[in-house]
């Protein structure tokens, strides 16, 4: 009976120990990531996630919406999160605030704004001539897609107060219905919400403002040093697996890739996806590459000193941290 009850007690052991180091190796594959939204312009990344790529890689994701930038770097900053996903800027500021285990780029998805350009009436060879004494909705000021989009009408002879409008006064998110509710000649609309506004009939695309404003390191893969330092095979496994999703967006007809992000976009029909993804893939907006470029991140600390939003450039070298994504 002892004899039983010894092996009964072992074999609980072993089975204990067995799930003890199955539950360890499954936390230590765990990545935390932070996107500052959930967008359709982070494709890639849903399709690692639809493709198993991630799984392939031996990395669990676990992804938390940040809703803002602010929220993803505080995150990052409080070991809240592993990853996080955001544009270079809150990099920058972090960096000139003084904090000293800030955040490092370690990777880059997108390589332009996203946004695109919707006017009321149709303009076949948009070149932006002709649009004076007009409204341009603009987001809000200080953010980035109205620091860009100042940037492109800036470079094109339009000054906010003198020949044009730049209104500041309505919030990104705001701006398709604001829109339709008859203000503004102009305003900037990420995809799906520009594909929908031709759909509905309430405007036309006009522009790409990421491709009249050049390629810049627009969203971007974050970590701080303490992580690279501790989990640098991590961060590779889980840029490897974007970069395959990547490969897959870039090779693909834009329905296959709208057919599997959709359960990720459930409220959004498959036409209207495709159609979005479409214009991302013509506009060439994804990275083919996660090294960041040093001419792109000087691009756009132009834009940012442009808008009055730059109390300092930085080095390249100071924020941005190659280690990791030269091995993709």
């Amino acid at each position: 009976m002892k004899k039983t009850i010894t092996i009964l007690l072992v074999l609980l052991l072993i089975v204990t120990a067995t799930l003890c180091l199955a539950s360890c190796k499954k936390k230590d594959n765990v990545i935390r990531l932070n996107e500052v939204t959930h967008s359709l312009f982070y494709t890639p990344q849903y399709l690692a996630l639809a493709l198993g790529y991630f799984e392939e890689e031996g990395i669990e994701l676990e992804i938390t919406n940040g809703s803002g930038a602010d929220n993803v770097m505080t995150a990052l900053l409080t070991d809240d999160a592993d990853i996080g996903l955001m544009g270079c800027e809150a990099n920058i500021y972090v960096f000139l605030e003084g904090k000293k285990d800030y955040p490092h780029v370690i990777g880059q998805l997108t390589k332009r704004d996203g946004s695109f350009l919707v006017a009321r009436k149709e303009a076949k060879d948009f070149d932006y001539t002709g649009i004076e004494n007009t409204t341009v909705l603009m987001g809000r000021k200080g953010g980035m897609p109205a620091m860009i989009l100042q940037y492109v009408l800036n470079n094109k002879g339009y000054e906010n107060g003198k020949n044009i409008t730049m209104d500041y006064s309505i919030e990104f998110g705001s701006l398709g219905p604001t829109f339709v509710d008859g203000l503004g000649d102009y305003v900037p609309l990420f995809e799906p919400s520009a594909s929908q506004m031709v759909k509905d009939g309430k405007g036309y695309i006009v522009s790409s403002i990421g491709k009249d404003s050049g390629e810049i390191p627009y969203t971007c893969y974050s970590a701080t040093a303490k992580f690279l330092r501790e989990h640098a095979d991590k961060a590779e496994k889980f840029l490897r697996a974007v970069w395959k999703g990547t490969q897959y967006a870039m090779s693909h007809s834009a329905e296959d890739v709208a057919r599997l992000v959709q359960p990720y976009f459930d409220t959004t029909s498959l036409d209207l996806l495709t159609s979005a993804v479409k214009n991302y893939q013509d506009y060439d907006v994804w990275m083919s590459t996660p090294v960041t470029d040093k001419k792109a991140f000087e691009r756009i600390q132009d834009i940012m000193q442009n808008a009055g939003e730059l109390s300092r450039r930085v080095n390249y070298d100071d924020i941005v941290d190659n280690s990791v994504a030269s091995k993709i």
